[in-house]
Parts: structure tokens; C-alpha cells; sequence
């Protein structure tokens, strides 16, 4: 029988369980991938009593298959692009230029929509836990390691509860550290490794980040008495 998360609830928790060396650090910040890295990240920020934010990612879908990633963008400018698949289709940089286009703003309106006016959070000098819900081809997640990167983190730690062994070497090889619960040979999709996978909404990324921040007020409060 192979071994699934229930939902991502679930597998936030289990992922919480190999990040208590992080518990009650004042330098941790928790940032998530929306939108399904949101629940996942939020149990992690819950466990380890840590503030939980977003780091908007957008992934770059081949023209007519979108689902097939080309690259992916994040906040600061950032864009990677995955060259084997570039080069392969024979994308145009004119091709690119115009899906980027649209996706930054997109990534612009879910940024305003997440945070309201809540600005982002610092993470200079910060011990990072990156999280999302999977790791697939991986292009989502090295647009969000290279945009916190840029911000200079003390530590930038990659954490999912699911990614193909060969995709955590990928990560591992380049230098990252990567703490992931399952490590498959076959991926076959993030989705496969949750008996419930829905999407996850906008309302619910901003009640949990609501949530999340109250939470951790409480809890510094909490501690100030002690």
C-alpha cells in the first residue's frame, strides 16, 4: 500500500514533525507558495509558533498546454525558465515576453489580495522554510528560491511533504537543503499523493494568513508573560 496524505492539513502536520529544530526561533520566517502550499505551510507555522507569509509564484504554461511548464516567475522581477522545454518547442522570446506579461499581473493582483495592505514580510537575515504542497517539475520552486535569495536569507531550507527523490538531488546538488517527507522514484503528480487534493480558494489563503498572524501574536504575547 503506498502511503498518502489525507489533505494537505494532514500533510502539513507530518511535514511540522521534521522541522522542530526551527520551533520557537525568532529568526524563522515561514513562507508559502499559493495557493496550495498555504495550508501545508500553515500547519508548519502553527507547530513551530513562526510567522507565516506568501511568496507569490506563477508558473509559465507552454502556449495551448499550459499545464506543461515552460518556466515560472516570482515577486521581484524574478523569471526561471526551463530550457529543455524552451529549446525543445522552439518558444520565441516574443512568445515568453507576452505569458509573462500576463501572469505579473496576475501575481501583482493576488499579492494585493492575500496581504491587503499588510506589507511583505522582511527576510533579510531571516532562517527561510520555503513550502508548497509538492514539488512537480520544480520551476515553480526555483522562481521562489531565487526571488528570496535576492533578499539575502541567513538560511533558505525547501520543505514539502512530497517530490520525486531525483528532484530533491536536483535541489541538493545545486546547494539548497531540502527536507521533504516523501521521496518517491515516480511522481506521477503532486495531487496523487493526497486522498483529497481541491483547489485551494483565495478566501481560504486569506483566513489562514489572518489565522496565522493572529496566532503568532497570541503566542509572542503568550511568551512575554512567561
Amino acid at each position: 500500500m503506498i502511503p498518502r496524505f489525507d489533505d494537505r492539513t494532514a500533510a502539513g502536520k507530518l511535514l511540522a514533525t521534521e522541522l522542530t529544530a526551527y520551533r520557537d526561533r525568532s529568526d524563522v520566517l515561514v513562507l508559502a507558495l499559493p495557493r496550495g502550499g498555504v495550508p501545508v505551510a500553515f500547519e508548519v507555522a502553527r507547530t513551530l509558533h513562526a510567522p507565516l507569509d506568501v511568496i507569490v509564484v506563477r508558473k509559465l504554461g507552454v502556449p495551448g498546454e499550459e499545464e506543461l511548464a515552460l518556466g515560472a516567475m516570482a515577486s521581484g522581477g524574478v523569471r526561471v525558465l526551463n530550457n529543455d522545454v524552451v529549446s525543445m518547442l522552439r518558444i520565441p522570446d516574443a512568445v515568453i515576453d507576452k505569458i509573462a506579461a500576463h501572469e505579473q499581473r496576475e501575481l501583482e493582483r493576488r499579492e494585493r489580495l492575500y496581504r491587503g495592505n499588510r506589507p511583505a514580510s522582511d527576510v533579510h537575515d531571516r532562517t527561510v522554510l520555503l513550502v508548497d504542497d509538492g514539488i512537480a517539475t520544480g520551476a515553480t520552486m526555483r522562481a521562489a528560491v531565487a526571488a528570496v535569495k535576492q533578499q539575502q536569507p541567513a538560511h533558505l531550507i525547501i520543505a514539502v511533504p512530497v517530490a520525486a527523490a531525483a528532484t530533491c538531488d536536483e535541489f541538493a546538488v545545486q546547494g539548497e537543503q531540502v527536507v521533504c517527507v516523501l521521496q518517491p522514484e515516480m511522481l506521477y503528480g503532486v495531487g496523487f499523493w493526497y486522498e483529497h487534493f481541491a483547489q485551494t480558494s483565495d478566501e481560504e489563503i486569506r483566513d489562514l494568513l489572518e489565522r496565522a498572524s493572529y496566532e503568532q501574536s497570541h503566542w509572542l504575547q503568550k511568551r512575554e508573560e512567561q
